[in-house]
């Protein structure tokens, strides 16, 4: 067993520098488990080192696994830059977002209407996905408000507010109301919302302060609306006050199904799941894409450039190209690309032979070999040599990406060589082949040359162009965070059908590790933000052995009801002591008590159930306390009763009522400061 265990470690894995530290029986997997669980989520969950080794000490290493196997995919993995965890965080969606807590609430839903206006609702289209959000909305009983920006110069009637609303009216077969933004917007708003259960507000595009992310304007737009559901994935690369400044006056911001799917496709492209993995390449401007490129061809096994790009590349490896077809600010990039891709072993294709135009005649096409396009003759498409050398090479891929047009900037037609192309991968496709098609010339030649669907489409090349960059999404990473994990618990606890104490921002643990000690018939869970004292905390539990007591490092501001949730015991406790004050303004949402924390306490509290609250600051618990009156669904309640004078100094608990202090309440104490404590009750359903 000991030779597994060296297997394993001889890789540098992030944040377990100390994995066997307390751990020198390899047969305690208990401890084993809790040093693989700290750290980032998105690192955690995304790396598949940890992720592969995970399920390995999972299965009780299932009889020493198939090393060969998790071998291969550590090996694979070594590559990971983190750009998946990084620009892709585990963000709240509508798929996991509890339906029932959607009832009455007022949910604002950014959607991107030009989808709508111009697509067919086939299934499965990112106009289909659309329609399901609101209407899965809609059907969970809330109110809904939707915001866009549109824009089809064809016809100027399309632009008018009234005549989408009436569209979108056929298509959900459902009343939408439109509504402008004039001044008096807040108390039409009001007024609509009895008229009709979906609203259109006025076309955003219209607006600068939506291009300038006003926090004025994001905060009339977000006027009484509760939750916000972003479905504009195309538009999460932008800053714009109805995909970022709007997220700081909903207490929910999360993903709907198109954002979803939007997300999952990314994640398609950075795998490496399937090989050999190769992408073509189309379009031109390289030195804009130099970064991207650089990143495919640390995934990829192989580029295939067509389309301007190509000369570029071409003009690279030393090929004599005509220098009018070579962009002077690209050369650079080009060498640094073809160089990168040598030493890594990345194949480079670039075309044979291109069909080609005379300038002086329109009408005459002819072959020319790449490296010996005459004079006056400009390429306008991939020649038959080229088409019969991608299609030796593509025929052995596992995996292909088609980004960009197979174009040429001289070509005033569609290309021949696409459709053919189209052709080709279609036929991969069948035979076990995954596709994955970006740009809309792409995604339309590939759709009317099969007879159905067969590959992941995204039309919006520009989002895929950033993301392979390194640009942040600042639509997405404005989004409420979510736990990325499915918790073991029979993994964590000795015994899950005792019940739960939960320390919201548990710090350095001390409290919670005392408690563990005293009441042995109790399971004890700290959720703090701070990765290095939840790390530390772990290694006190493994060292320690204890089996009542576990942390995670986690948001419980946004992950509380999705982690506590799947705990099978009872909800008896949940303490939130001496959070760091927040003296800001009040509509700052990264305050730790907020209105889902409360309401998922409220819902998951066993009958009987207790809240324990304190600070030293008075403003902090008073705060909290409010909080938890005004949006505890009035299941909650004050105990004892405030006439118990022996309990209660001016109308806070005068000692803690555990008999158990955290560092900072005896820090406090020690300087004969005064704390301010309240313990709520949860009624039972009879009370």
């Amino acid at each position: 067993m000991s030779q597994v265990l060296d297997f394993f470690l001889g890789y540098s894995l992030p944040r377990i520098s100390n994995f066997h530290n307390g751990c020198k029986k390899f047969q305690d997997l208990r401890k084993i488990r809790l040093r693989l669980s700290y750290g980032k989520c998105s690192a955690v969950q995304e790396c598949k080192k940890i992720q592969f080794l995970q399920q390995a000490l999972n299965l009780e290493l299932a009889d020493y696994a198939d090393l060969h196997s998790i071998r291969e995919e550590l090996i694979s993995a070594e590559s990971c830059d983190g750009r998946d965890s990084d620009i892709l965080p585990h963000v709240q969606t509508l798929r996991n977002f509890p339906e029932e807590e959607l009832f009455g609430k007022v949910v604002m839903v950014r959607l991107d209407l030009t989808i709508l206006l111009r697509e067919q609702k086939k299934q499965q289209s990112p106009a289909a996905r659309v329609v399901s959000t609101i209407k899965y909305l809609y059907k969970a009983g809330a109110k809904l408000i939707l915001i866009s920006s549109w824009s089809l110069r064809a016809d100027s009637q399309l632009l008018k507010l009234e005549y989408v609303a009436e569209f979108l009216s056929s298509e959900l077969e459902l009343k939408v109301i439109p509504v402008e933004l004039g001044s008096g917007f807040e108390q039409s708003l009001m007024e609509d919302r009895h008229k009709s259960d979906i609203l259109l507000l006025e076309n955003l595009s219209q607006f600068k302060q939506e291009q300038a992310n006003c926090s004025e304007f994001a905060r009339r737009l977000s006027s009484g609306v509760d939750i916000f559901v972003n479905d504009a994935f195309f538009q999460s690369h932008k800053i714009l006050a109805s995909n970022v400044g709007i997220t700081g006056f909903c207490y929910a911001s999360i993903a709907g199904f198109h954002f979803d799917e939007g997300m999952s496709q990314l994640k398609k492209i950075i795998e490496m799941n399937k090989r050999p993995y190769f992408a073509i390449v189309g379009g031109a401007n390289l030195a804009g894409k130099a970064a991207a490129l650089q990143f495919l061809a640390s995934r990829c096994d192989g580029l295939v450039f067509v389309g301007d790009a190509a000369f570029q590349i071409m003009h690279a490896f030393g090929l004599p190209v005509p220098m009018d077809l070579v962009e002077q600010e690209s050369l650079e990039a080009a060498h640094v690309l073809v160089e990168a891709a040598k030493a890594r072993g990345v194949k480079i294709i670039v075309p044979k032979d291109f069909w080609c135009l005379n300038n002086y005649y329109p009408s005459q096409m002819k072959i020319f070999p790449a490296n010996h396009i005459m004079d006056g003759w400009k390429p306008v498409d991939v020649g038959p040599n080229t088409l019969e050398g991608m299609m030796s090479v593509l025929s052995r891929c596992k995996k292909i990406l088609w980004i960009g047009a197979l174009k040429f900037s001289s070509s005033q037609q569609e290309s021949v060589g696409a459709s053919k192309l189209a052709v080709m991968l279609y036929n991969l496709s069948k035979m076990n082949c995954d596709l994955i098609m970006v740009g809309k010339q792409a995604c339309e030649t590939f759709v009317g040359k099969s007879s159905h669907v067969t590959a992941d489409m995204i039309e919006n090349a520009s989002i895929v162009w950033e993301f392979l960059k390194g640009r942040k999404l600042h639509g997405l990473l404005a989004l409420d965070r979510s736990y990325p994990f499915e918790l073991n618990w029979d993994a964590i606890y000795a015994n899950t059908t005792l019940p739960l104490v939960v320390d919201v921002g548990s710090g350095n643990g001390l409290f919670l590790s005392r408690m563990a000690k005293m009441r042995k018939d109790w399971n004890f869970l700290g959720m703090e933000i701070n990765e290095k004292l939840v790390s530390r905390c772990l290694d006190h539990v493994s060292q320690s052995g204890m089996t009542n007591e576990y942390f995670i490092a986690t948001n419980a501001t946004s992950t509380f009801r999705y982690i506590v949730s799947s705990y099978p015991g009872d909800l008896m406790l949940v303490s939130i002591q001496c959070p760091n004050p927040d003296f800001n303004k009040t509509e700052h949402r990264w305050r730790m008590v907020q209105r889902s924390l409360v309401e998922a306490i409220a819902d998951l509290l066993a009958s009987d159930g207790k809240v324990f609250l304190q600070s030293d600051v008075k403003e902090v618990v008073a705060r909290m306390k409010e909080e938890f009156m005004k949006y505890g669904k009035g299941k909650l309640t004050v105990v004892p009763h405030l006439e118990d004078s022996t309990s209660f100094r001016d109308g806070w608990l005068k000692e803690n009522p555990f008999g158990i202090r955290s560092d900072w309440e005896q820090h406090v104490i020690d300087r004969e400061a005064p704390m301010y404590r309240l313990l709520l009750l949860k009624s039972s359903p009879s009370g």
